[in-house]
């Protein structure tokens, strides 16, 4: 079959209009721009901010929630151990109470019985034809109240104390080391021996020490015997030494 061709020109324009894009050009073009360092490095920093970023964003929600679920956890833990703070503040308040109560208690109940004690080890340890003319106390005397001696005792305070206040503080640990003074009568030299050793056996007193000895008329018998001066100290004795018995009130 044969085709004649009354328009020339015809397929010719409809050939350019179907004309197809020329893509190795294209790309060759952008392949050449590519190769620019500058639009390299651009992009380069574009993609790792735009990864910094994201990662960043990332951690940063995973952090919050962890930090969320840590305070709720704490909340709970606090909203159900408040009862059990609240309780266990109140005991140890009660207690700290009590044990001052039984340190004051200590203060004023500690040297009532010491002088019974000395006075009894004394008659026993006193020899024949030996009286005494004075027993006294040489050490402090403390005039501060059981609570500051007991407050003193427990090491309460240490911190910041005026002079005055040391003052008193020294005292009152003074006074817990009692020194006493026996003055007496002897018209046996060996008596008087005697009477120091069995002081010194005693579980109740120590540092038995002679500190004068005088010959003295005695009255009304106008014989001549030895006046003689002993200082010594408390002693704590141990527990085992300690006698106490009940006291029954008769009516």
């Amino acid at each position: 079959m044969i085709e004649i061709n009354l328009l020339p020109g015809a397929r010719k324009s409809k050939r350019s209009r179907t004309a197809t894009v020329d893509f190795r050009a294209l790309f060759g073009e952008l392949l050449a721009r590519i190769r620019d360092p500058y639009l390299i490095g651009a992009i380069a920093g574009v993609l790792v901010g735009v990864l910094a970023t994201a990662g960043m964003y990332l951690y940063q929600e995973r952090t919050v929630a962890s930090l969320t679920e840590h305070e709720q956890a704490a909340l709970q833990d606090s909203t159900r151990f408040a009862s059990v703070i609240s309780q266990r503040a109140a005991a140890e308040a009660s207690r700290d109470s009590i044990q001052r109560q039984i340190v004051v208690i200590k203060a004023i109940d500690g040297l009532r019985y010491v002088w019974p004690h000395l006075l009894d080890e004394i008659s026993r340890a006193l020899p024949p034809y030996t009286w005494l003319k004075s027993i006294k106390q040489t050490s402090a005397i403390s005039n501060l109240s059981a609570e500051v001696e007991a407050e003193v005792i427990a090491g309460g305070g240490g911190k910041g104390k005026s002079k005055l206040a040391a003052e008193a503080d020294s005292a009152a640990l003074a006074s817990q080391t009692l020194a006493f003074r026996i003055v007496g009568q002897t018209v046996d030299y060996q008596a008087l021996t005697r009477f120091m050793k069995q002081l010194e056996a005693s579980p109740w007193i120590e540092k038995v020490t002679l500190t004068k000895t005088d010959l003295v008329m005695a009255q009304p018998s106008n014989k001549e015997v030895t006046e003689f001066t002993l200082d010594m100290v408390l002693q704590k004795p141990d527990s085992a030494a300690i006698r106490r018995v009940p006291i029954n009130v008769v009516r």
